[in-house]
């Protein structure tokens, strides 16, 4: 990274520390230690507003006069040190990273710096690894930001080639990057990135994971597994790892080909074992055929080998369908129950993707479920028994994540 970028982004985050230390008395009208992100109910650009809340199970929060809102639309969250990180979408422009811990059940800014928009985002040691990905094949690299999270400085930068790993004539398109050990695990699907034809395919029917090295974030090794589609979905972590080590990581089976569905293996979950850098080819939980047709669009590990997920009937499946319904799953037994206790399907607007809590006791999380009456609601999931509980509610907008600051 250059001398005049880095200090270009220490200068604004300087800026940025100083300013949330002006005098504020304002109380949080709901404090506590989630955070819950909300989209206000309006038709077009919107912001975010981030709420505080002490409890998931009850009581109520709105947007009407409360929140810290956000700058720019579509913004995306990630926890990571004891850090709340809101990441803007910049649709191909820079976007604004920004900071905030919690003081007193109260949002607090530490810094504000931008990157270029990324792709792909997650924890890695004591960083926060951004990625912004190519759809180009004249230009096949995707650029890496490692962000410290102790200094909130842009440590190091660099690229890697996305045609490499593919090797097909295709670009490999991370659907998201997960620590694995002290490699960095990058699951992808293969799209043809030319003639109008993004994120499509000549290659439906296999998975892969291309396993870097870090922080040098050198290729080492592609795994191919070609018993069901690619891993994850667009902007979906596909990957979850159990107490043991070892690592799951689900198939939608949603690849495209001249605009239709065209893989022909089943949404499932496969396994590398701890330790390993190989799907196991003695482990295949084949989900779509045990649940009766159902296909895994998104995921949550609560613990001791189970995970809730959203779930889309045969019917619904989608190469961008998220799911409405929920299940739990264990990876060892291979069982399947949906949940009971929901709202109906057809009253639901949408379901949280990507960013809701688990609890940490290897039992319960919690989902943001969205009503077309225009009302929210943080559901408590019982993976033991496959059960919802209706909590939180949220009024005045669209649940978009739930995080959880000490």
């Amino acid at each position: 990274m250059n001398t005049q970028s880095k200090t270009f982004l220490l200068g604004i985050a300087a800026a940025a520390l100083l300013a949330s230390c002006s005098k504020d008395d304002r109380k949080p009208d709901n404090p506590g230690n989630f955070i819950i992100a909300v989209t206000p109910a309006a038709s077009t650009g919107v912001a975010d507003y981030l709420l505080t809340a002490s409890s998931l199970d009850t009581g109520s929060i709105s947007t009407a006069g409360q929140g810290v809102e956000q700058d720019g639309t579509y913004r995306y969250y990630v926890t990571h040190n004891n850090k709340f990180f809101s990441m803007l979408y910049g649709q191909g422009n820079p976007g604004a990273v920004t900071t905030y811990n919690i003081v007193d059940g109260k949002l607090n800014k530490l810094s504000n710096f931008q990157t270029e928009t990324v792709q792909a985002f997650a924890p890695v040691n004591d960083d926060l690894l951004l990625m912004k990905i190519s759809r180009n094949i004249t230009n096949p690299f995707a650029s890496w930001y490692r962000i410290n999270t102790n200094t909130l400085q842009i440590e190091s930068e660099g690229k890697v080639n996305t045609a490499t790993p593919s090797g097909n004539g295709e670009l490999a398109h991370f659907s998201w990057i997960r620590q694995v050990g002290n490699k960095v695990f990058a699951p992808y699907f293969s799209i043809k990135a030319c003639c109008g034809a993004s994120f499509e395919t000549a290659y439906p029917d296999s998975a892969w994971i291309a396993v870097y090295s870090y922080p040098e974030m050198q290729l080492e090794k592609v795994i191919k597994d070609n018993r069901t589609s690619f891993i994850g979905r667009y902007f979906v972590d596909g990957l979850g790892e159990v107490e043991n080590g070892d690592v799951y990581a689900f198939s939608a089976s949603v690849a495209v080909t001249d605009g239709k569905l065209s893989s022909t293996k089943p949404s499932a979950v496969v396994k590398i074992p701890a330790g390993t850098t190989e799907f196991d080819p003695s482990y295949f939980f084949n989900v779509e055929e045990l649940s009766g047709g159902y296909n895994i669009t998104d995921w949550l590990y609560v613990g001791r080998n189970k995970f809730i997920v959203l779930v889309t009937s045969k019917a619904e499946k989608g190469q961008y369908a998220a799911g409405k319904r929920l299940g739990i799953i264990n990876v060892v037994d291979k069982s399947f129950k949906l949940v009971a206790g929901m709202p109906d399907v057809d009253d639901i607007n949408s379901v949280t993707s990507m960013s809701n809590y688990a609890a940490g006791d290897g039992r319960h999380g919690y989902v943001g479920v969205n009503l077309k009456s225009g009302v929210g609601y943080i559901y408590k999931i019982d993976s033991d028994n496959a059960s919802a509980t209706q909590g939180l509610r949220v009024n005045g907008g669209t649940i978009t994540a739930i995080e959880h600051l000490d």
